[in-house]
């Protein structure tokens, strides 16, 4: 199983960027799938979710509003929709693929995952 990220870039504040998570391997609509991000010096954090069971959706409250996950079946691909971008928005992101269905209280969870991809940089000035 593989998971490639990309879309990362330099923005400015207030600027929209869409990543992209392509897996081989597996097909992603069958797996847990979420983003995490990690800035410098900062612990890795959940930024959003979507699980395979129901296509629930999970969001950090930190982004909840400006972010939107999804996933194209067709393209094996999921998609994290960043708009409004600030500053603080700036890490790396990861995507992260968890076999089957997580349960509801380990989305959030980084130990809940089983591959990850390798990080996209997305830096928002000020």
């Amino acid at each position: 199983v593989q998971l490639q990220a990309s879309g990362g870039g330099l923005v400015q504040a207030g600027a929209s960027l869409r990543l992209s998570c392509v897996g081989s391997g597996r097909t992603l609509s069958r797996d847990t799938i979420a983003w995490f991000r990690q800035a410098p010096g900062e612990e890795r954090e959940f930024v959003a979710g979507i699980r395979s069971s129901d296509g629930h959706k999970y969001y950090a409250d930190s982004v909840k509003g400006r972010f939107t996950i999804s996933r194209d079946s067709a393209k094996n691909t999921v998609y994290l929709q960043m708009n409004s971008l600030k500053p603080e928005d700036t890490a790396v992101y990861y995507c992260a693929l968890k076999i089957g269905s997580a349960i509801l209280s380990s989305v959030r969870q980084e130990v809940t995952y089983d591959y990850w991809g390798q990080g996209t940089l997305v830096t928002v000035s000020s």
